[in-house]
């Protein structure tokens, strides 16, 4: 398997634990609407919410290495997750302050920084590869009769405990310098202020075709370099008064994505309608409205950006400048709100009563201007540089709108399995919010003409075997669709 297909299955195991962000979102977001000065302290309900919501955000490293370890685990059991479990709590025991000190014979007033912040989101997904990789290779593995309680599944926890304690052993030594590498590249980006927002607005746009985008992210959203942006901004109150976050600046790196999701993308659908040839609107309006519709109350962008994120990439270049353009923009501005999984309208609203929300109601005006931006920006493009966005193309082949959830069934299935090669083509498959993932023996079997009649919005390949098929939010219906047709 090549690295970028690799790199694909961590990225879909990610969203395992990314999904329970907007658990987060949500409990704290209606805690703060319901006491929004006093952190709880004035409402015995909001401090449930807050506290709950909290528990979620403050513990993100363990959730990583447990939703890590089962989303890469073959089989998808339970015991791959407590495998992840009990290699994060050897890891981080053993590299505590007090156990670094312990190890190292020093006192702990000088033990590195870097293992202060050992709970992380970094460590978190290394421990979760490492013991998913121990799953799939020793959950069958039968031990002699002597032993046998011991053989399988119940074998890998412990396997996990002891190899865990030689990667502490050898985290001892590169964590530091793998965690300065990470801080001084924060701040190196940090230190430019806005226009480093900005940039990194622009690259989290430009990485997502790949699927990269998570670990860019991880460095300013989580407390990977320090920066910890999105649960510095959702403890609000809490952050303010333990000197973590800076009103008007914490939030930054996620403001000005909401003038984005919430208008330009759906400004971008627009010029996408108005362009396409006179016989195909109807069709081209039901898909640009689900993924406008989508991309405005929720964030997800996905299904949006696929549509002419290949067939026109200059177009996507365009929406990754203009993206860097409006962070830098709410940042220079400190127009601030911020998200617990995607700058929608939803995370807008339980976001504003946050104290450390500043003139959230700014990036509505803002949106309005980038929504005209995105318009006519994409429809002089698109006609410029006669781009074949859908409802332009010379033959007839736009996807299909999304169908209901009985329809992705047998019939479907068989023709997606058709589509990506038969059933001998398939490797692994799973599914993440928007994408299929699948590992093919080879790539260049599929038809991507059968495939955008399903319903794909394009198609990402990576090495020789590894494909991403953009559906949208119906990506997991056909993923286990497909498995159970294959089994």
């Amino acid at each position: 398997m090549s690295v970028l297909s690799y790199a694909q299955k961590i990225g879909q195991a990610l969203m395992v634990p990314v999904a329970a962000l907007p658990a987060a979102a949500l409990l704290m977001g209606i805690g703060y609407w319901i006491d929004p000065d006093g952190w709880g302290a004035n409402s015995q309900l909001a401090a449930l919410l807050i506290k709950s919501g909290a528990a979620i955000i403050d513990n993100m490293g363990l959730l990583f290495a447990v939703g890590v370890a089962f989303g890469l685990a073959k089989d998808k059991h339970g015991s791959a997750a407590l495998s992840g479990l009990v290699g994060f709590y050897v890891v981080t025991t053993l590299l505590s302050p007090a156990g670094v000190a312990q190890l190292q014979h020093i006192d702990i007033s000088e033990v590195p920084a870097a293992f202060k912040k050992i709970n992380n989101q970094f460590i978190g997904i290394l421990i979760g590869v490492i013991s998913a990789e121990l799953y799939n290779r020793f959950y069958q593995v039968e031990l002699p009769k002597a032993l046998s309680f011991f053989s399988g599944k119940r074998l890998v926890p412990i396997l996990v405990s002891f190899v865990m304690i030689a990667v502490s052993f050898a985290l001892l030594y590169i964590w530091p310098h793998i965690f300065n590498a990470l801080v001084s590249f924060g701040e190196s980006i940090k230190d430019l202020g806005a226009v480093g927002a900005g940039i990194y607005g622009f690259f989290n746009r430009l990485l997502i075709p790949v699927g990269l985008h998570h670990a860019l992210n991880s460095v300013f959203w989580f407390d990977v370099a320090g920066i910890n942006d999105i649960p510095n901004f959702l403890g609000g109150a809490k952050s303010i008064a333990e000197g973590t976050a800076t009103v008007g600046v914490t939030g930054m790196y996620q403001a000005g994505f909401f003038p984005v999701m919430m208008f330009g993308l759906p400004g971008a659908a627009l010029a996408i309608y108005h362009c396409a040839k006179p016989n195909q609107k109807v069709q081209v309006a039901s898909i640009m409205l689900a993924g406008a519709l989508a991309s405005f109350f929720t964030g997800i962008t996905e299904p949006l950006e696929f549509s002419f994120m290949f067939v026109a990439p200059v177009l996507y270049v365009l929406h990754a400048l203009l993206t860097g353009i409006s962070v830098f923009i709410a940042a220079t501005m400190h127009w601030i709100a911020g998200f617990g999984f995607s700058a929608g309208l939803v995370d807008m609203v339980l976001s504003s009563r946050n104290p450390l929300a500043v003139s959230w109601y700014m990036l509505l005006v803002q949106g309005i201007v980038f929504f005209a931006i995105y318009y006519f920006v994409f429809r002089f493009a698109i006609n410029a540089f006669n781009l074949k966005t859908l409802g332009r193309e010379d033959k007839a082949n736009t996807a299909a709108a999304p169908t209901q959830s009985n329809q992705f069934r047998e019939e479907r299935a068989v023709k997606f399995i058709a589509a990506l090669g038969g059933s001998e083509n398939f490797k692994t498959v799973d599914a993440c919010i928007t994408r299929l993932r699948l590992t093919l023996v080879d790539h260049h079997n599929i038809n991507e003409d059968q495939l955008k009649t399903l319903g794909s919005k394009g198609t990402v390949k990576l090495g020789n075997d590894g494909l991403q098929v953009i559906l949208g939010p119906e990506a997991e219906l056909v993923a286990e669709a497909i498995k159970a047709k294959l089994k």
